[in-house]
C-alpha cells in the first residue's frame, strides 16, 4: 500500500490558551492530507464537482488521541488506503511528530452526487488509481 504524507505546521491558532492543538484540528490536518492525496492520484475536487457532480464527504470516523501537539511543532499527516467499493473509500490517517504517533483513526469517505448528496459510483478512473495505491 502506498503511504502518502503531508507537513503541518502548528500556528498559534491550531492551540488552546495552554498552546495545545484543539482536539478538532486534527481532523482539519486530516482534511488537507486526504486533499492533497487526491491532488497526487490526479483528481481536483472542484474538476470532480463540475466535471463529474461527484464530491466526497466523511461518513464515519473513529479517531484515537494519543499524545498532544504543541505550538511550533512540525507534524507529520499521512493517508493510506485500506478499501473501496464503489461508492465508498476507507483510509487510515495518522498525525505524528517526528516519529511519536499523536493521532491516528479510520476515516469512511462517501462519493455523493452533488445535486442529491446520494451514493454515487466513482469514475473507473479514480478506482484505477486507488487499485495503484493499494499494490
Amino acid at each position: 500500500m502506498a503511504l502518502f504524507s503531508w507537513p503541518i505546521r502548528i500556528y498559534y491558532e491550531d492551540t488552546d490558551v495552554g498552546g495545545v492543538v484543539y482536539y478538532a484540528n486534527y481532523l482539519k490536518f486530516m482534511e488537507r492530507c486526504r486533499s492533497e492525496w487526491l491532488r497526487q492520484l490526479g483528481f481536483e475536487q472542484d474538476e470532480l464537482l463540475q466535471q463529474q457532480k461527484l464530491i466526497f464527504a466523511v461518513h464515519e470516523i473513529a479517531l484515537k488521541y494519543r499524545q498532544p501537539a504543541r505550538f511550533n511543532d512540525l507534524l507529520t499527516v499521512t493517508t493510506e488506503v485500506s478499501a473501496w467499493r464503489r461508492v465508498n473509500i476507507d483510509l487510515y490517517q495518522t498525525v505524528s511528530r517526528d516519529d511519536t504517533l499523536l493521532c491516528d483513526g479510520t476515516i469512511r469517505l462517501a462519493a455523493l452526487d452533488a445535486e442529491t448528496l446520494r451514493p454515487k459510483a466513482m469514475d473507473p478512473q479514480i478506482i484505477a488509481a486507488l487499485k495503484r495505491e493499494k499494490s
